[in-house]
């Protein structure tokens, strides 16, 4: 599959809510330790993204779609290929899941990617509907 270049990430949000402040851009995603690219969080209005930029270019992600307060609908994931085989897909999911659990957030996972790993491991299953 060719993949069209990602757009630069747009401003995140400031938090407004004391359960963002940990996920903000300004504090990044603290997850694997020995993977070399830091995971980013935003969330604005009702979309919401976990993504790695280099030099202002996003070169992954993982959307969802705000239905509530308390869930979300992963909707796609994107790794660009310069990026490929290192993981980065599975490491935004684990980025998600640990931001779900630590908010209450519920997820429902529309995205084929993010569907066939919450298939593949049982222990990610506590964040779904």
């Amino acid at each position: 599959m060719r993949r069209k270049p990602m757009e630069p990430a747009p401003p995140g949000r400031a938090p407004t809510a004391a359960q963002d402040a940990p996920y903000s851009d300004a504090d990044p995603y603290p997850l694997r330790p020995n993977m070399p690219h830091t995971i980013h969080h935003q969330e604005q209005d009702a979309k919401g993204a976990f993504y790695i930029e280099r030099n202002g270019q996003r070169l992954a992600e993982m959307t969802y779609s705000r239905t509530n307060a308390t869930m979300i609908i992963v909707d796609h994931t994107e790794v660009d290929p310069s990026l490929g085989g290192q993981g980065v897909g599975r490491a935004l999911l684990d980025a998600l899941v640990q931001w779900a659990r630590a908010t209450g957030t519920k997820v429902v996972p529309l995205c084929p990617f993010a569907k066939a790993q919450f298939d593949k491991d049982v222990s990610l299953r506590d964040v779904l509907v």
